[in-house]
């Protein structure tokens, strides 16, 4: 039997074929050339290609036209893939193509009318396709005939940890293969077998539609490969689906064959990722859950409104949270990582009726699947597919795709943490903390706080007023508090920032609640992004402190993040912000909304602001130096207005706290109440520029011994200067005003 192809017996076999005005099958190309159709048949694409390219040369018809599929002998017809092979070959040798169809026609008959006088022997270069040498093409072709048997003792179908050890049952693998691992950090064997998986489906010899298990496809049982009709199929896949040919070394992480199209097929599924620990962190309830078929809330107080959103149809997986720093499959530079353990995925088949559990169709994961980087540590998580970070756990947990260790060392939030040459204007949210604790389940646990922690530090909002605050901050995800000077604008912006992420703790509070402040000379390039020197007395694009903390809320989508914005009208927003103004509003807080900015890191780079990184603003509207407030910013933003509180939470605060005695805290209350009234009814002026609780509010447990001279003091230094710069125009009116308080002292 011949082992090669050989471009003169092919040429003769077609024009024979053609003179009869005849159509010629592959079979019959392999068997002029007495040869077997399994041993040539990977290698015929290239073969006909190469007859192509010298039919073109030569100014022939394109010969190879008449060779059809065996079904097409009669009619000439060429099935999908082979006429989209030829057309191709064809428009690569200058050859221009509107209707495939009527081209392969042309050229039939053009081949036809050409053979009736066709040179006999036309000389042809030494294009034969021979016989390999054994070390031919790259190293993970070795594992194409391996997989195919090792598939076929398994019974024709496997989970890929079968396959592997079945592979290595039957070869011996080198120990730097079986023991090292990629750039990447995947295993050296692996991912060869991995590549060889990518071959074999794409030339039809396995099927990939069900997550997790490599399955041969009917020709696959009956297709038996040695190394040279391996490095055949290599080549004609290559050829066929223009893969780029990898260095026979290359690390280049194997392609995923997983079809996510069963994933992402309907627009409305949710993906969910849940705790499964009740109590003190020992009850793992997974076993339970999976054997029961159901996953059930653990908390009574917590997370029913996400319960109340799945539906039938959702996916969801049962994950733990933790840290690891040593023993990891990629060099994190000795510092903590966020891992998360995926234990079992299921289907949810029955919505919830009481918001507290949901039926399910579980597959328990043995062993689990390890992630690390972008992790979710709160109970109850729902992932948003439209982001690329979380599209990909998505994939990983759903599907049958590995993850990608250098594409996560390179995303901006990670690569601060753990690439040392990386540096930062926004340590606090990329300092690493070897203290850190992360517990399966929730999170870390730290002292609570919330409206009633706001409240027992000296708020004295009513108590709706708060909640509503917090609740408009939630929705909105953008609030202004604006009103007088000393009504606790920044003071309570912060503390809002501590109720939403739930601590005030500051290995939590100093990574997730920022403050900056605006002023006349902030810019554009200073907040978001622009070009700064660096060590080596060049310039660099570096990211400002916003767009940091956008990575970092991205980076982290299960907790939510604060930016404190003092004095928002002291700067000019519109400029500062830029293009991130429009990425503000909550409707467009995820990724296909994402846009380019003025100065990009990459080509085509776009960006979004997620939905948990929440604005806080603080506005003087007594100033009548600060800018105003345009009404694209007011439209992104909602508003609240904080007014002078001398009442009852007030007046408690100074007896309990400071040890006012009720006669004084009554007279500061009728002096300022009087004075504010005066403010407030000037034209000039108006209820905006009235004087705020904090001129007159002791410190928390700070003592005052003599109410009367501290409220002298404070008049003098504070309240007088403020009404003299009120009234500049009107100097006596401000000295009467004064005047009065002092009097009554």
């Amino acid at each position: 039997m011949s082992e090669y192809l050989d471009l003169a017996i092919t040429y003769r076999a077609i024009v024979d074929a053609a003179k009869q005005r005849n159509f010629l099958s592959y079979g019959d190309i392999a068997k002029a050339h007495d040869a077997e159709w399994s041993k040539v048949r990977y290698a015929m694409n290239r073969h006909l290609e190469e007859l192509v390219e010298s039919a073109a040369t030569r100014g022939w018809p394109l010969i190879t036209s008449i060779v059809v599929n065996k079904n097409g002998l009669r009619t000439g017809h060429m099935e999908d893939t082979a006429i989209e092979g030829f057309v191709e070959a064809a428009k690569r040798h200058g050859r221009s193509v509107t209707s495939p169809e009527e081209f392969v026609r042309q050229e039939q008959e053009r081949t036809f009318d050409w053979a009736q006088s066709a040179p006999v022997d036309p000389p042809f270069s030494d294009t034969s396709i021979k016989k390999p040498s054994k070390a031919a093409g790259p190293r993970f072709v070795q594992y194409f005939p391996l997989v195919l048997d090792a598939l076929r003792a398994l019974g024709g179908s496997a989970e890929a940890r079968d396959v592997y050890a079945s592979v290595r049952e039957r070869t011996d693998v080198p120990d730097d293969e079986l023991n090292g691992v990629t750039k990447g950090g995947q295993s050296k064997f692996e991912n060869k077998v991995g590549w060889a998986r990518f071959y074999l489906a794409k030339a039809g010899l396995l099927d990939s539609k069900k997550r997790g298990v490599w399955a041969l496809t009917p020709e696959g049982r009956e297709t038996y490969l040695d190394h040279e009709t391996a490095l055949a199929l290599f080549k004609d896949v290559q050829s066929r689906f223009k893969v780029k040919e990898e260095d026979p070394d290359d690390e280049a992480p194997a392609p995923t064959m997983s079809d996510d199209s069963d994933i992402f097929d309907d627009p409305n599924r949710r993906f969910w990722f849940v705790g499964a620990v009740w109590g003190d962190g020992t009850e793992d309830q997974t076993d339970r859950f999976v054997e029961e078929g159901i996953w059930q809330n653990g908390y009574d107080d917590k997370f029913s409104d996400h319960i109340s959103r799945m539906q039938v149809g959702d996916r969801i997986a049962i994950k733990a949270s933790f840290t690891q720093k040593y023993k990891l499959p990629f060099d994190n530079q000795d510092k903590v990582v966020s891992c998360m353990r995926i234990k079992a995925i299921g289907t949810i088949t029955e919505a919830s009726t009481d918001a507290k559990s949901v039926k399910v169709d579980w597959e328990k994961l043995d062993p689990p699947k390890e992630w690390y980087f972008y992790t979710y540590r709160v109970t109850v998580v729902e992932a948003d597919a439209s982001d690329d970070l979380a599209r990909r756990l998505i994939q990983f947990t759903f599907g049958d795709h590995k993850q990608d260790y250098e594409f996560w060392l390179r995303v901006p939030y990670f690569a601060k943490k753990y690439r040392p040459k990386a540096t930062s204007t926004l340590e606090p949210f990329f300092e690493d903390d070897a203290e850190e604790i992360e517990v399966e389940g929730d999170e870390a646990t730290f002292e609570k706080y919330d409206l009633e922690s706001i409240v027992a530090e000296g708020c004295f909002l009513d108590d709706a007023e708060l909640s509503d605050a917090l609740e408009r901050l939630r929705q909105k995800k953008n609030l202004i508090l604006q009103g007088p000077p000393g009504t606790g604008k920044t003071w309570l912006a912060k503390r809002l920032g501590y109720a939403l992420i739930g601590t005030k703790d500051k290995k939590v509070s100093r990574k997730r609640v920022r403050s900056i402040q605006f002023h006349p000379s902030l810019s554009y390039e200073d907040f978001v992004r622009g070009w700064r020197p660096d060590g080596d007395g060049q310039l660099s694009l570096v990211d400002g402190l916003f767009l940091e903390a956008v990575e970092a809320a991205r980076a982290e989508r299960d907790r939510p993040f604060v930016v404190v914005i003092e004095e928002i009208n002291r700067g000019n927003p519109a400029q500062i912000f830029g293009e991130m103004l429009t990425l503000l509003e909550r409707d467009k807080r995820r990724e296909d909304e994402a846009i380019e900015l003025a100065y990009r890191q990459k080509q085509g780079e776009r960006v979004f602001i997620p939905d948990n990184l929440y604005v806080i603003g603080t506005m003087n509207i007594a100033d009548r130096s600060l800018a105003l407030v345009d009404l694209a910013l007011r439209r992104r933003f909602a508003f609240v207005s904080l007014e002078p509180r001398l009442n009852d939470r007030w007046k408690a605060w100074c007896e309990e706290q400071s040890g006012i005695d009720g006669e004084s805290v009554e007279l500061i209350q009728r002096l300022f109440g009087e004075l504010n009234n005066e403010i407030a009814s000037d034209r000039s002026l108006g209820p905006q520029f009235r004087v705020g609780h904090s001129y007159v509010t002791a410190a928390k447990a700070e003592k005052i011994d003599d109410p009367r001279e501290w409220l002298r003091q404070i008049v003098s230094t504070e309240i007088a200067p403020l009404l003299e710069e009120y009234w500049y125009d009107n100097p006596d009116r401000a000295r009467k005003l004064t005047g009065r308080i002092l009097e009554a002292l």
